[in-house]
C-alpha cells in the first residue's frame, strides 16, 4: 500500500486497541490514545525504510537517505543468507527483513527500552520522529508543498507539547507499566502494532509480504503471506483509495468513540 493507507491503517489499529483497552477495564487517558494513535500512524511507515523512494526515506533528509541504503543492504544480505531453495533470487532488500513480526517486535522493544534508559530527552526523540512520519503519512498533500524544514518544525512542537503533557500526572506516562522506573515503557507497543498493520497490508497487494520470516512453509522462508490472488490489489489502486482508506477512517472514528467510552 502507499504510506496514506499505511498511515491510516496505524492510526484506526491504535485507535482500536483503545477500545479494547477500555472494553478490558484498561482506560487509555486520552493523551495516550492520541500519542499512540500518532506514533502508530508514523510507525506504519517504517518498514519501508528498505526502499529509497518512500516517504520515510525522503523524511529526514541526508539522514534517512543513508540509513535506507544500510538497511536496504541489510535486508539483503540477511535474505541472501537465509533464503532456501524455493525462495527467489533478487538484487534488493526491499520487502524482506524490515517487513517481518521480527523486525517490528525488535524495534518496538528497542524503543521501550531507549524510553526507560534515555529518559525524557529519548521519549522527545522517538516522539519527534514519528510526529514528522504522522504528518507525512496523514497530511500527505499539505506536506507535499512544504518544505521538509516546516514539517520537521511541526513534528518536533507536537513532539515538546504532546511529551509535556504525558508527563503530568494521570495522563499516561505510566499507562499499563506502574512500577517505578518503566514510564514510558508502553511506548513501543504502537510502534510493534504499526509495523505489523503495515505489513498486514502490504500482504493485500499482489506482491505479498514475508510477515513469518524466518518460519519455513514448504521450500520457502520467505514466504509471501497474503490472500488469494483473486482478491490481492496493485499499490495505489481505486480499491486502496476508494475502498480500504474511507474504511480506515470510519473504523478510526468509531475505535476513538469507543475509546473515550462514547459508544
Amino acid at each position: 500500500m502507499m504510506g496514506p493507507a499505511h498511515s491510516l491503517s496505524g492510526a484506526a489499529a491504535w485507535l482500536g486497541v483503545g477500545a479494547a483497552a477500555a472494553a478490558a477495564g484498561h482506560e487509555m487517558p486520552w493523551p495516550v490514545l492520541v500519542v499512540g494513535a500518532l506514533i502508530c500512524a508514523g510507525a506504519a511507515l517504517a518498514p519501508d525504510l528498505d526502499h529509497k523512494a518512500a516517504t520515510i526515506s525522503r523524511a529526514f533528509g541526508p539522514v534517512s537517505r543513508v540509513l535506507c541504503e544500510v538497511i536496504d543492504k541489510l535486508s539483503y544480505a540477511v535474505y541472501k543468507s537465509t533464503r532456501k531453495a524455493g525462495d527467489a533470487r533478487r538484487s534488493g532488500g526491499h520487502r524482506t527483513l524490515t517487513h517481518t513480526w521480527v523486525w517490528a517486535v525488535l524495534i518496538g522493544a528497542g524503543a521501550s527500552a531507549l524510553a526507560v534508559v534515555g529518559g525524557r530527552w529519548a521519549v522527545l526523540g522517538i516522539l519527534f520522529v514519528h510526529m514528522v512520519l504522522a504528518v507525512e503519512g496523514l497530511l500527505w498533500r499539505a506536506a507535499r508543498v512544504s518544505s521538509d524544514v516546516l514539517v520537521w518544525l511541526l513534528g518536533a512542537t507536537s513532539a515538546w507539547i504532546l511529551a509535556e503533557i504525558l508527563n503530568k500526572p494521570g495522563n499516561g506516562a505510566d499507562w499499563l507499566f506502574t512500577a517505578p522506573g518503566q514510564e514510558y515503557l508502553w511506548l513501543g507497543l504502537p510502534i510493534v502494532l504499526g509495523a505489523l498493520v503495515h505489513d498486514i497490508g502490504d500482504a493485500l497487494t499482489v506482491s505479498g509480504c514475508p510477515i513469518l520470516w524466518p518460519i519455513p512453509i514448504g521450500r520457502k522462508r520467505w514466504y509471501p503471506i497474503g490472500p488469494p490472488e483473486a482478491m490481492r490489489f496493485r499499490a495505489g489502486s481505486w480499491v486502496e483509495l476508494k475502498v480500504l482508506m474511507p474504511v480506515f477512517m470510519m473504523l478510526g472514528g468509531l475505535g476513538g468513540l469507543g475509546a473515550l467510552g462514547i459508544i
